[in-house]
């Protein structure tokens, strides 16, 4: 998967970079702030904000759970520490412990579901937006086209934020822009770059557990979205009929959260929401 052959990752690049500090402008804002998980994402989005704001104008909030492995916690900390951006450590063990206790009627039957996972999400989602009231910054949202496409996030917990900043572009493609912020030196962890995506919602969990791998599931969500291509279509590329319904049935279960997401910032030419209009 490679970016359009109409916008190279150079021009993706500058064109995130001049939407953000043109949202900024526009909302009569300085500062952001964002969740850093020591993945890819968030680590992409710090390093673009770093480049549109200045690294004073940049906060980090790093959230880890039970889940969260300390490898996470390192990168998410070697990230802050390259870019030069303020940072602050805020475990969320215990509110979510205090959560679960509060709602034990929920969950008599004792079984590990989706709902636990997102009480995770959505406490993070509460800690970045009291830290954006506290202090007047725009939380910047990094999620990705891929995840948004089929439904891989939490509403009102990770799809919370005042912009998508990548939500225009594909999995493999965040990958690629990665690659491009290093160019000049290591400012994303190689281990960032080189560990299976998860979101430690459980013990050993993997973006794989619950999507098509990512060179799978990007060149099928591409076909779909911006070629408008076909099933039929899709099966003499060789693509097997299995995949292509497994995808297309978590596209149509992702609509409703596609409708409530912020607005994003727009870099192909098929966005899944309308684009980003300055305020």
């Amino acid at each position: 998967m490679i970016l359009e052959p109409s916008l190279p990752v150079k021009k993706a690049y500058e064109t995130l970079i001049t939407k953000i500090r043109d949202y900024f402008t526009s909302a009569g804002k300085k500062d952001a702030v964002l969740g850093l998980s020591g993945g890819i994402d968030s680590a992409v989005v710090a390093a673009l904000a770093v480049d549109a704001l200045g690294a004073e104008h940049v906060h980090g909030l790093l959230m880890p759970s039970a889940f969260s492995t300390d490898g996470s916690v390192k990168d998410a900390v070697e990230l802050a520490e390259n870019l030069g951006i303020g940072y602050d450590i805020v475990p969320i063990k215990d509110i979510y412990d205090s959560c679960l206790e509060s709602m034990k009627s929920f969950f008599t039957d004792g079984k590990w579901t989706v709902a636990q996972e997102n009480i995770q999400a959505r406490t993070r989602g509460l800690i970045l937006m009291a830290y954006s009231n506290k202090f007047g910054h725009l939380l910047l949202n990094t999620s990705n086209k891929s995840e948004l496409a089929v439904g891989y996030g939490t509403l009102y917990g990770d799809l919370s934020g005042a912009i998508m900043v990548l939500a225009d572009l594909y999995k493999l493609q965040v990958y690629e822009l990665a690659r491009f912020i290093n160019r000049d030196g290591v400012r994303i962890p190689v281990s960032t770059m080189t560990k299976a995506p998860s979101a430690e919602l459980h013990t050993g969990q993997k973006d794989s557990d619950s999507l098509p791998a990512y060179e799978e599931l990007d060149p099928v969500l591409h076909a779909l979205n911006e070629e408008n291509a076909t099933k039929q279509e899709l099966i003499q590329r060789g693509i097997s009929d299995k995949l292509i319904e497994r995808i297309i049935s978590l596209q149509n279960g992702a609509a409703f959260k596609i409708m409530q997401i912020p607005p994003i910032l727009t870099v192909c030419g098929k966005p899944l929401a309308p684009e980003i209009k300055c305020i």
